[in-house]
């Protein structure tokens, strides 16, 4: 049986999309109906790594879709990549969550790279390294992780990471324990987020976060314990281990400095880890859609949509989508770096936004849909349990975001309050 091809999440004309980011989405989206979407029960189910849909990537020269053209990439921006990877997501939410930590190490010194101030003698340096890890990834398909989260507060932007890079003859020797490690045992390089020190007893601080790819076969480099969560299951996040592993100084991904900068001017670049949700929300409003007017592969063509019930739930579920999409849209059409107060709310808001509305749109399309819904022969609960774990991502979770605009619009910097 032949597939109707699912329309766009963004119609390019309607959201003026350029001509890169039509074609990119349009790639995606029929890589995930023709591909991912058949594979996606299975990795859930396994809790295994969505390696095929990563052959399929690399092959479809989708894999340095952030990389720079001159570098042999497609040259994708932020708003360009984040169209694409909703595609992605609506079909596979494990594969494009996954798919942005292997992605940041491309758009980090990438495009967004390419806007920050440096000198010229960084500016010499970054190109040099950056090159030397998108021909990996480019000619050998290499799959780069991003492991970031410790435990602690560093993940959330308010301390050093306990990861540490100590300098040595030649490099580093790293420790440290990253938690919730997505691609743990499938990446090729750990794209580490730690701590330079020059001796033990250094004090740790933020401005020295260094970038650094380490190797999966490093010797020193182990990962630990289970990956049996409630959804992202493909993700395979185990713990991953850094044992006095040595790394040389060309691994960096970026010089000195310049994460730290990126961090502090590029806040939207804490934001792409929501395509994968607003695929997803996507995801559950269409196989509603299908479901209420018996279209379902497989399934009798049993038509559920003269219910006013149905029909008020399936209004309720658009209206949600819609603002989604629409402040989506505007969040990542106004990334830039140094953005202002009201942009950066914005993101703050459109984070939370994207979360919480990918579940609930979850939620009513199981209560619409009804007991069948809960099947695991049909993808709505799959939906419902990955859409459950956006509001838990770091660094932006729910809860963060909300501290964070509470504060931002009742504070301007600098502004105390007298004890």
């Amino acid at each position: 049986m032949t597939r109707t091809p699912d329309k766009p999440i963004f119609e390019p004309e309607l959201w003026n999309l350029t001509e890169q980011q039509a074609q990119l989405c349009s790639e995606a989206r029929e890589l995930g109906q023709t591909v991912f979407a058949d594979r996606a029960a299975r990795y859930d189910r396994e809790a295994t790594f969505p390696a095929e849909n990563y052959v399929d990537l690399h092959k479809a020269g989708l894999l340095g879709v952030c990389v720079p053209e001159e570098h042999g990439g497609r040259g994708a921006d932020l708003k360009t990549y984040m169209l694409m990877a909703s595609e992605i997501g609506r079909y596979c939410g494990a594969t494009a969550l996954t798919f942005n930590m292997h992605v940041s190490s491309c758009l980090w010194t990438g495009s967004l790279a390419d806007q920050l101030e440096m000198d010229e003698e960084t500016r010499v340096s970054h190109e040099t390294m950056r090159a030397f890890h998108y021909q990996r990834i480019i000619k050998d398909g290499a799959i780069y992780a991003q492991p970031f989260s410790e435990g602690g507060d560093a993940a959330a932007g308010k301390k050093a990471f306990g990861t540490t890079a100590l300098v040595t003859d030649g490099g580093w020797l790293i420790n440290g324990k990253k938690i919730f490690a997505s691609l743990s045992g499938y990446a090729n390089y750990y794209g580490a987020l730690c701590t330079e020190i020059r001796s033990e007893q250094d004090e740790l601080s933020r401005a020295n976060t260094m970038y650094i790819a380490v190797p999966a076969d490093a010797e020193g480099v182990s990962v630990e314990g289970d990956w049996d969560p409630l959804g992202m299951r493909g993700t395979v996040s185990r713990t991953l281990i850094f044992d006095n592993v040595f790394v040389p100084f060309d691994a960096q991904l970026m010089p000195r400095g310049v994460y730290f900068s990126a961090a502090k001017n590029w806040p939207h670049m804490f934001t792409t880890l929501t395509p994968s949700y607003m695929g997803i929300a996507q995801a559950a409003y269409d196989f509603t859609v299908k479901y209420l007017r018996g279209e379902i592969e497989g399934m009798p063509p049993i038509k559920r949509r003269m219910y006013p019930t149905k029909q008020l739930a399936v209004a309720q579920m658009r209206v949600m989508l819609e603002q989604t999409k629409a402040l989506w849209f505007q969040c990542i059409s106004e990334a830039r770096p140094k953005p202002s107060k009201d942009s950066l709310l914005r993101a703050w808001t459109a984070q939370y936004t994207v979360m919480e509305n990918a579940n609930e749109i979850s939620q009513l399309a199981i209560r619409t849909c009804g007991g069948q819904s809960m099947l695991r022969s049909l993808p709505l609960e799959r939906l419902y349990r990955d859409s459950r774990c956006g509001s838990l991502m770091l660094p932006w979770t729910s809860e963060l975001c909300l501290e964070m605009l509470g504060k931002g619009a009742l504070y301007e910097s600098g502004e105390r309050d007298e004890a």
